[in-house]
């Protein structure tokens, strides 16, 4: 099972934290996997989930515990150059990964060796996936 920090939360959503480039790199530290919210904007990479707010540069992104959701077209397109691991959805029940993982949207039934996302807000049970995205990693595991 592989752990992943949706948006570099571990205790609930935290506005000083979302897609904050020290605590991605912490969580990194402690080997555990993070979602992050990506927009290539005016020529730049960005972390922000309604709107770019961290610059990061390419050789950010190339670490193999960060799940790059792309937040527009442009923003997949570039990510398709570069060698990171990404994916785009919206409402999509599933997506597949550029590496081949099933992402499952939130509350949707879940698929064995995939990804749940936000199990804590449906009261899933994701011990038949490959992986949990959580806002809740203190309580799942000890960070």
């Amino acid at each position: 099972m592989i752990y992943i920090s949706h948006r570099g939360y571990t205790n609930g959503s935290n506005e000083d934290l979302e897609n904050n480039p020290d605590q991605i790199k912490y969580l990194l530290s402690k080997n555990i996997h993070v979602e992050i919210d990506l927009r290539f904007f005016k020529h730049k990479l960005y972390l922000g989930h309604d709107e770019p707010k961290y610059q990061v540069d390419k050789s950010f992104l190339s670490n193999d515990k960060l799940w790059c959701h792309a937040k527009d077209a442009e923003s997949l397109s570039e990510l398709t150059k570069m060698n990171c691991h990404y994916f785009w959805h919206q409402k999509d029940d599933y997506t597949i990964t550029s590496k081949g993982f099933i992402w499952v949207y939130p509350g949707k039934s879940l698929i064995k060796n995939s990804i749940c996302v936000i199990p804590e807000k449906f009261k899933q049970d994701y011990s038949m996936c490959y992986g949990v995205c959580s806002d809740y990693l203190d309580k799942i595991i000890k960070i």
